[in-house]
């Protein structure tokens, strides 16, 4: 956003009372978890949502991708409603619109449906996220802002998802998803209560939406839209199965040429994209997807690694309670640590807790459960939190540096582009578990094919197992067959993944790595700068 798009100075509002200023950052909790939990309840659910709805876990997918496409791309045009028609008007707006689509959500029964309230669902979420910053941002004083109100919210919308996984298997019980829809109502509704009985205070506004606007939105949203789509269905339709995957990205590419091209010529544009392809804007936007990348092997590795080996939702909740209380944990670690200063080392030390936590999980067998995993996604979950709120703090000086109106900004764009890395990142860590997983089964069948020698006898021990079961000689080898090449098929799930648990820790190690090299040369370009003299007259 430009400057002539904004208003020239902050406004300063005095400090709330202890007792308002504690009500307004429980509203933030609620507004991030109910944001939080919408997602989640959406992304957990899927085998359980195909199941309600009587349609293919490959149809539901596309509910995660309804629901992700709005969530992407519309807070870019929140920045300029926001500012034309003003905080509480925003606020309001959307929270009402949030549950209206909630309460129609308890009465979806077919695919159909359900698809266009996803999509409705996620264009309600969009400002939640938005209003969560701006709610726990409100009551702190300027030099709180950033040091606790950053890390906080931070860490409650990080928590969302995977307490999701948590509170899911009590929810369904034996109702099916009522209780994940009728629970996803109510925070809607206390949230609200809570944004109109605690309005955020006002700022001036003024009329900056123009027309090109919508034709930039327009042009953005399709791009971010096939993006998303793309990377949920391509790794289930191993991307060349399906060639209308391959023509939507380059049309998403296209469009967002073309977007690039419209804002580059605006006076008043609704991205500064100059700004966002600065070399300082380049590097941050890099790091946080390479983060993005590194935490999708806690999203879609661990969960999607015991769901194949038949572990069910249910035997899971303990391990994810505990990850939630560790990103908390971090939160908490970056409120007494963070300081501008001390990023890079905030973020050398997440990388090598992100290494450490995925080397351990790459050692798994069929028989590991999620106990046997609990320390490694504690160090991954807390290294999750030690990273994202001193990246977005950094962020945040760049935006504050070009002027105060760009704070909301940068938050919006920010949210919007975690929204699209979370997607990008788990459908590249998808498609390399698919890949890895053929190759490791071809291997395997064909020992099987070959007469392996352990192979054999697997299956001579299957044999002698199932004596007393089925008399005859023929139905036993044939029984044993199956529960061996069943066996072969679980272990190439589990070798999969431990390949991409290894490649994460090898890329969180190289980034540690190029980090240091970084700051080494950085403290030998300051020893090596000439002496300056101090004024004598400053």
């Amino acid at each position: 956003m430009s400057d002539a798009a904004a208003p020239a100075a902050p406004v300063v509002h005095p400090p709330l009372p202890v007792p308002r200023a504690l009500a307004y950052m429980g509203a933030a909790v609620m507004l991030a978890l109910s944001q939080g939990l919408g997602q989640g309840f959406v992304s957990t659910n899927i085998p359980q949502i195909a199941g309600d709805l009587g349609i293919t876990t490959t149809q539901a997918s596309w509910l995660m991708a309804a629901y992700m496409i709005p969530r992407a791309s519309l807070p870019l045009l929140l920045i300029k409603i926001r500012t034309q028609y003003g905080l509480r008007r925003f606020a309001e707006v959307g929270i009402i619109a949030y549950v209206v689509v909630a309460f129609i959500s308890v009465w979806i029964s077919d695919f159909r449906s359900a698809v266009v309230v996803q999509a409705l669902s996620g264009a309600a979420a969009a400002p939640l996220s938005t209003l969560a910053f701006m709610y726990m941002l409100e009551p702190l004083s300027p030099q709180w802002k950033m040091r606790l109100g950053l890390p906080a919210a931070m860490a409650v919308m990080m928590a969302g998802p995977t307490l999701a996984r948590v509170v899911s298997p009590a929810l369904i019980g034996d109702g099916g998803l009522t209780g994940i829809h009728l629970t996803a109502l109510g925070m809607a509704m206390v949230s609200l209560m809570l944004v109109f009985r605690l309005p955020l205070r006002p700022v001036p506004h003024m009329k900056v939406i123009e027309p090109l606007d919508f034709l930039s939105f327009v042009l953005v949203g399709f791009g971010f839209a096939g993006l998303t789509i793309g990377f949920v269905m391509g790794p289930i339709h191993d991307w060349t199965d399906a060639p209308w995957i391959g023509a939507l990205l380059a049309g998403s590419v296209a469009s967002l040429a073309v977007a690039v091209a419209v804002e580059l010529n605006r006076r008043a544009p609704l991205l500064d994209i100059r700004w966002l392809v600065s070399p300082a804007m380049l590097h941050l936007t890099a790091t946080l997807f390479l983060f993005r990348l590194i935490l999708s092997e806690q999203s879609a590795g661990a969960p999607r690694m015991f769901q194949a080996l038949g572990v069910a939702p249910s035997q899971m909740t303990g391990l994810f309670a505990i990850i939630v209380a560790a990103s908390l944990g971090g939160g908490l670690a970056c409120v007494a640590w963070m300081r501008p200063n001390r990023v890079a080392v905030l973020h050398l030390v997440a990388l090598l807790l992100l290494a450490g936590g995925a080397f351990m999980d790459a050692h798994a067998t069929i028989d590991t459960r999620p106990e046997q995993m609990i320390l490694s996604q504690v160090l991954i979950g807390f290294a999750g939190m030690l990273f994202l709120p001193p990246a977005m703090m950094a962020g945040l000086v760049q935006a504050l540096a070009r002027g105060p109106q760009y704070l909301l900004s940068f938050v919006i764009v920010f949210i919007s582009t975690q929204s699209l890395g979370g997607v990008l990142g788990s459908g590249l860590f998808t498609t390399f578990i698919n890949h890895r997983q053929a190759a490791h089964y071809a291997t395997l069948a064909e020992q099987l094919a070959t007469g392996d020698p352990a192979t054999g006898q697997a299956i001579a021990g299957r044999i002698a197992a199932l004596a007393d079961q089925i008399p005859d000689a023929a139905l036993r080898k044939v029984q044993a067959l199956g529960q061996v090449a069943q066996g072969a098929q679980a272990q190439s799930v589990v070798l999969a993944y431990n390949d991409a648990y290894l490649l994460t820790a090898l890329i969180a190690l190289a980034a540690a790595t190029a980090l240091v090299l970084h700051l080494g040369r950085d403290r030998l370009a300051l020893r090596m700068a000439p002496p300056t003299n101090p004024d004598p007259n400053p």
